[in-house]
């Protein structure tokens, strides 16, 4: 780079390689939080030079957090980020193909599954009508599983029912073919009942629950999206006041250049529109997910499974963020380096829509929008005892077989158990959590 590149400031920062990717990002994330919208571009620009979709794993995870960088930045301008993104919908046939993927691809969904279904058959031994409420019903292989494995009770099968929640009616209707099929085949008493609807709308009150039903609820990977706070509730201006600094900023745009007023604007951006997260134990800070454990807990469930992202992204701080979801993500990347082929279609799949869609949520998105808000199961203890909940330890049952499932896809998967509950772990980086819970009588 000679002395009028414009890459010259990336000779002044503090790192000294300028081949080191994740270095670059971080510093280009520091451009973005204090408003110094031209280094970023500039760094962004290098970025790309630098990493690739179908490089080595540090290259794809950059790829995309450079791409999250992208999108926050030009979220502040809400003409061309809606332009942007006029043509994509929020909902499409390939979401329930990369959650496959991630399935397939990955063990930890497989390993979630397996301990779950061992708590269910535990803690219903001896119940004649079993019903489990899937919060995010998407994946016939685990009651399939759950099928075989009640078949062979001793004394013979509950009538088992499932009340399956997703947005989409389709996966609901593949979900009821496959299962009903699948019982069909085993003479096994079922029923399945479909319920469209996001997980925040879900109505408890009306659920199909009878009584004399042992109940039973999973969730997996969905619950941390409660936790989203509306920034409209806290923090902000009035909205007279909004508007009259929108007008000043319109009326002096024409005495500088674009680049200047898009700097100036995420410096006010930053100034006016601080993350409402506040304490994330605090109920008043995430109302939704305090209403939505006490309406699950009226429903007096006998057997609750959680599993979560074992990482701390519930944070308000941009870089705080950025630091722990290159932790966790970099592990996430490294261990499909490390165990699919790096020209696989699926895995290519998987990083662009399903983990990118994730990174870009945690960087680019605020308030409300941000639904990625990973916490760590010391946090979720504490949440779901203050909602009062009491812990159900998870049995040594099936232990083996979850262990050799981990094992089938790379010794460097492993699992430990911290408060009676099961962290999975890339190494020794825990990466999901696994929580069994009842209603306290």
């Amino acid at each position: 780079m000679d002395s009028g590149s414009p890459y010259q400031w990336l000779r002044e920062l503090r790192w000294e390689s300028q081949g080191n990717p994740i270095s670059l990002l971080i510093d280009c994330a520091k451009c973005v939080a204090t408003g110094s919208i031209k280094n970023a571009d500039i760094g962004l620009e290098y970025i790309s030079q630098i990493s690739s979709p179908e490089g080595n794993a540090v290259q794809r995870m950059v790829t995309y957090f450079s791409e999250a960088l992208g999108y926050r930045i030009i979220k502040h301008l809400p003409g061309v980020y809606k332009s942007l993104n006029s043509s994509k919908t929020s909902l499409s046939l390939d979401d329930t193909l990369v959650h496959k993927y991630f399935y397939e691809l990955c063990p930890f969904l497989k390993f979630s599954s397996m301990i779950t279904n061992q708590a269910i058959v535990e803690a219903m031994e001896s119940e004649q009508v079993v019903h489990i409420i899937d919060l995010h019903c998407c994946e016939p292989a685990q009651w399939i599983d759950l099928l075989l494995t009640l078949k062979k009770r001793q004394g013979g099968p509950p009538h088992l029912k499932i009340t399956g929640i997703h947005e989409r009616k389709e996966v609901l209707d593949q979900m009821n073919f496959h299962l009903t099929t699948e019982a069909g085949n085993l003479d096994f008493p079922f029923q399945f009942y479909p319920i469209v609807s996001k997980l925040e709308e879900v109505d408890f009150e009306n659920l199909p629950v009878k009584t004399g039903d042992a109940l039973a609820i999973t969730c997996v990977l969905q619950l941390h999206s409660l936790l989203a706070t509306d920034d409209e509730m806290v923090g902000k201006i009035s909205p007279a006041a909004a508007a009259s600094m929108k007008l000043q900023r319109a009326v002096h745009m024409g005495q500088r250049t674009f680049a200047e007023w898009l700097e100036r604007d995420m410096i006010n951006a930053y100034i006016l529109s601080p993350d409402s997260a506040l304490s994330p134990l605090s109920f008043g800070a995430s109302p939704k997910m305090g209403m939505f454990l006490n309406a699950m807990q009226k429903l007096k469930p006998k057997l609750v499974v959680i599993t979560e992202q074992e990482s701390n992204l519930n944070e308000s701080n941009l870089m705080e963020r950025i630091y722990r979801a290159l932790y966790f993500y970099s592990a996430l990347f490294d261990c499909l380096d490390s165990t699919v082929m790096r020209n696989s279609v699926e895995r290519q799949k998987l990083e662009s829509m399903l983990l990118a869609k994730q990174i870009k949520n945690i960087i680019a998105c605020e308030g409300v929008d941000r639904k990625e808000r990973h916490e760590k199961l010391e946090k979720w203890i504490r949440r779901l005892e203050m909602a009062g909940f009491v812990k159900v330890p998870l049995s040594y049952n099936r232990r083996i077989e979850a262990k050799n499932l981990l094992q089938e896809y790379s010794p460097r998967y492993k699992f430990r158990e911290e408060n009676d509950c099961l962290l999975v772990c890339w190494s020794d980086r825990p990466l999901f959590s696994v929580s069994a819970w009842s209603f306290r009588r």
